[in-house]
C-alpha cells in the first residue's frame, strides 16, 4: 500500500482520541452486522427456489417485506461503514463474524501498518502489517522500543 495524499495516518494518540466516536459506531455496526448476517441466512433458506410476487399470496408478501427490511438494514450497515471510513478508519470483520474490528492506517519504521482496535478493548494497543490482519496483531507495549511514529495527517 502506498501513502495516498488524502489518507489520514493516525498516531496511537490520535487513534485513542477517536475511540469514543469509533466505539459508538462500531457497537452499532457489530450488532447490526450480526442481525443482517442471520436475517440473510434465514431469508435465503425460506425463499430458496421461490419466485417472489405479491400475487402469490400472503407468504410471498411476507417474503417481499422481509427482503425489503433486509435491504434497509444493509443500507444502514453501509452508512455505518461509511461513517468510520469518513473518520479515516477501516472497519473489519472480526473472528466472531461481526464487524467489530477497526484498523487505523499508520506508519512504522517508514512502512504502512495498521493500528488495530477490537470492540471491547479500552485502548488501541495493537498493530499489524497490512497483509496479516487480526491474526498478526502485535502489542504496541511489547514494541515500545520502536514506537509507531507520530505522523502528521
Amino acid at each position: 500500500m502506498t501513502v495516498n495524499q488524502t489518507m489520514k495516518l493516525f498516531t496511537v494518540e490520535e487513534a485513542n482520541a477517536s475511540l469514543p466516536l469509533v466505539r459508538a459506531i462500531t457497537l452499532d455496526l457489530a450488532e447490526l452486522s450480526t442481525r443482517v448476517f442471520h436475517r440473510q441466512r434465514h431469508f435465503d433458506s425460506v425463499s430458496a427456489g421461490r419466485e417472489l410476487s405479491a400475487e402469490d399470496g400472503l407468504y410471498s408478501e411476507e417474503l417481499i417485506h422481509e427482503r425489503s427490511e433486509l435491504e434497509r438494514q444493509k443500507d444502514r450497515l453501509n452508512e455505518l461503514i461509511d461513517e468510520l471510513r469518513d473518520l479515516g478508519a477501516e472497519p473489519k470483520t472480526g473472528p466472531s463474524g461481526a464487524i467489530d474490528l477497526v484498523d487505523f492506517p499508520s506508519q512504522r519504521d517508514e512502512r504502512m501498518v495498521y493500528l488495530c482496535w477490537k470492540l471491547g478493548e479500552d485502548y488501541v494497543e495493537h498493530w499489524h502489517e497490512l497483509d496479516t490482519g487480526f491474526s498478526g496483531r502485535q502489542s504496541l507495549i511489547d514494541a515500545a522500543e520502536t514506537p509507531v511514529a507520530d505522523t502528521p495527517s
